[in-house]
């Protein structure tokens, strides 16, 4: 009796953590604007500025559109230059040896959508890991597992904001929030790396939402 008590207690235990990190899931995507609002989008187009190292400093534009085609300018030198992209067939970034944009055979294009919108059509499990803080803002930590890989998602206790991500190579931060549209994006975001070669910090002064690209946007 006694082991089979056991066995409710960890069943029950398991299914109030798949349970919670669903309702956190769940909480984001309503306070950010509502999964239609989220599924209604289908292009943006941030403008700031990257800040790379100390003093490096560029002025940069980010194209995505659904399903995954995207592109990233910065400005040098009052000419804007595309480093990075795809156009839906073809990746290809900026060679800085040869000062040039080259094809890459093996580029994996991201998703428009985030890992957690349909997250269990998408095959994720979801775990509720308990909080913990991102600075000094109490966060709930949920773990997103798809076959072997593992991503990490901060929500804050208060707001149910996104404030950190954690992916296999790389750490993102959000903050400053703002509403655009019927939606609130974050309008900092700072990246790292275990290689620190491409640590980063884009501060955003421009949000648009559902723009008409031209149809060649994308090209490479």
């Amino acid at each position: 009796m006694k082991k089979l008590l056991i066995v409710f207690v960890l069943i029950f235990s398991q299914l109030s953590f798949a349970q919670t990190a669903k309702e956190i899931i769940e909480k984001n995507i309503e306070l950010s604007g509502g999964l239609t609002n989220w599924k209604l989008l289908n292009s943006v187009l941030l403008q700031g500025k990257v800040i790379l190292g100390i003093k490096d400093e560029y002025p940069i534009k980010i194209y995505q559109q659904r399903p995954n085609l995207t592109k990233t300018v910065i400005t040098i030198g009052g000419k804007d230059t595309a480093i990075e992209g795809y156009d839906g067939n073809k990746g290809y970034a900026m060679n800085y040896a040869a000062n040039k944009l080259q094809e890459y055979k093996e580029y994996v294009p991201e998703s428009f959508d985030n890992d957690f919108i349909d997250w269990e059509n998408k095959g994720f499990e979801a775990k509720y890991l308990g909080k913990e803080k991102v600075g000094e803002i109490y966060c709930h930590k949920v773990e997103l597992t798809k076959n072997v890989n593992k991503n990490y998602y901060y929500f804050d206790t208060k707001s149910f904001m996104l404030l950190k991500e954690i992916k296999k190579d790389e750490t993102l931060t959000y903050s400053d929030y703002k509403k655009v549209g019927n939606l609130m994006m974050p309008f900092r975001l700072e990246s790292s790396s275990t290689k620190k070669d491409g640590d980063y910090v884009m501060l955003l002064y421009k949000v648009e939402i559902n723009k008409v690209f031209p149809a060649n946007n994308f090209k490479f």
